[in-house]
């Protein structure tokens, strides 16, 4: 004959009871109080992780997510070269993670437009450039067609950059460079690109890696340095720790042109220090949540031990213990945080649905750096999310249930 789980038994069956007209309000009161938490939980996430994301792929897309350099370099655009040629550059498709990489050269010039001025940056990237991410986010054109042999006056520029400019695909503009003498070159539109990212929009201009060598008098032989791009940015310290062993064990001469390895963090210091303290505030708001939620839940439960004193009472007279009571108002008190879980979840993911598909909360991109909350979760993190405030509450539920080993049988059975 098959066990009875005396404690499951009762407690299933006072859930299934029909609640009085106080006891059902109780219940939606901590129903409503778990599912506001865990919502709110399960936005805070998805917003946190889509700005890390987000952010990330945008600042990996113009930057690469790491780059061998000149040691000598600072934190001016203009650049101290380094060999195109490099004794590395067959090893490293050869690192796990390592998506492509290619060669790149930078020169700091004024754009001038039909009636205004602008300080940009030009970048210039060899036939081995990953140009998806920019293609993702094509406004209109295309991007420049950029091959080994032929060299290409064509510029990708951001959507914003053109309309300061007053400039569209198609058209003819100049750039000044200031050297020991002001030198000018002009440059067609091939394509415009809109990343919602202002910080580079504004200043980054893409075009062929040869146009930079043929201002900068370096011929061929000479570029800023590597792009790296991996398959994915949790790899990024291990990956730029291989590389960096690879490059400082295959330098020919160092003291001639040494070369450093540096990440999109250390390049962006500022945009990944400001995403490291969104981290602190989703520790805040999961704890916060956790507390109202485990609060409510810890009042609902001794207003149910208190209603329900005079079933207590009964049981022990009856021999039960109080460690299966304690079991028995622990299944009840579960039961109404899953059906609150439910609720929350049901909530959370439709508002962020809502926000992914619609974009409805928008964003100052001066400020945020996008134009619209970013949305980004991942199963994984939802489960243990629900799974971490279950255990959590349930775990504090233990403290009020041991106000039953204080109820005398006695005295409820004859007050009732």
């Amino acid at each position: 004959m098959k066990k009875v789980n005396t404690a499951y038994f009762i407690a299933a069956r006072l859930a299934s009871a029909r609640a009085s007209g106080r006891n059902k309000v109780m219940i939606r009161i901590a129903v409503t109080g778990v599912a506001v938490s865990i919502a709110v939980m399960i936005i805070a996430l998805a917003v946190i992780f889509g700005f890390r994301e987000q952010i990330t792929s945008k600042v990996a897309g113009f930057d690469a997510e790491i780059q061998i350099v000149n040691l000598d370099n600072n934190n001016s655009f203009e650049t101290v070269p380094i060999k195109a040629k490099q004794p590395f550059e067959e090893e490293l498709s050869k690192i796990k993670g390592i998506k492509g990489y290619y060669r790149y050269g930078q020169k700091a010039g004024v754009l001038r437009g039909k009636e205004a001025i602008q300080g940009i940056v030009l970048k210039g990237v060899d036939a081995s450039f990953d140009w998806s991410f920019f293609q993702e986010n094509l406004v209109c054109g295309k991007v420049p067609q950029i091959k080994e042999t032929e060299k290409s006056k064509e510029v990708l520029l951001s959507d914003r950059l053109a309309k300061k400019m007053q400039l569209d695909t198609g058209e003819f503009f100049e750039i000044m460079f200031i050297q020991e003498r002001i030198r000018r070159d002009r440059f067609q539109v091939s394509g415009i690109y809109n990343t919602s990212l202002a910080e580079f929009d504004d200043i980054m201009v893409f075009t062929d890696l040869k146009n930079i060598q043929r201002l900068n008098h370096w011929g061929d032989s000479l570029v800023s340095g590597w792009g790296i791009n991996l398959y994915d940015t949790k790899q990024l310290k291990q990956v730029k720790d291989n590389v960096e062993e690879l490059v400082f064990q295959s330098e020919e001469d160092p003291e001639e042109s040494p070369l450093m390895v540096v990440d999109m963090e250390e390049r962006n210091g500022a945009i990944f220090d400001w995403l490291k303290l969104q981290d602190v505030n989703i520790a805040v708001i999961i704890t916060i949540m956790l507390i109202v939620a485990a609060f409510n839940m810890i009042c609902i439960t001794l207003i149910i031990l208190l209603e329900k004193s005079s079933l207590i009472g009964i049981l022990k007279t009856m021999g039960m213990q109080n460690k299966t009571l304690q079991q028995l108002f622990l299944y009840r008190i579960s039961y109404i945080l899953i059906r609150g879980l439910l609720w929350g979840n049901i909530c959370g993911l439709g508002i962020i649905a809502l926000q992914h598909y619609f974009g409805i909360v928008k964003l100052s991109e001066a400020e945020y750096l996008l134009s619209q909350v970013p949305i980004s979760l991942h199963w994984e993190h939802l489960v243990l999310l629900n799974i971490g405030t279950f255990a959590t509450i349930v775990l504090l539920q233990i403290i009020p249930t041991f106000i039953i080993s204080r109820i005398a049988p006695h005295t409820t059975i004859k007050v009732n």
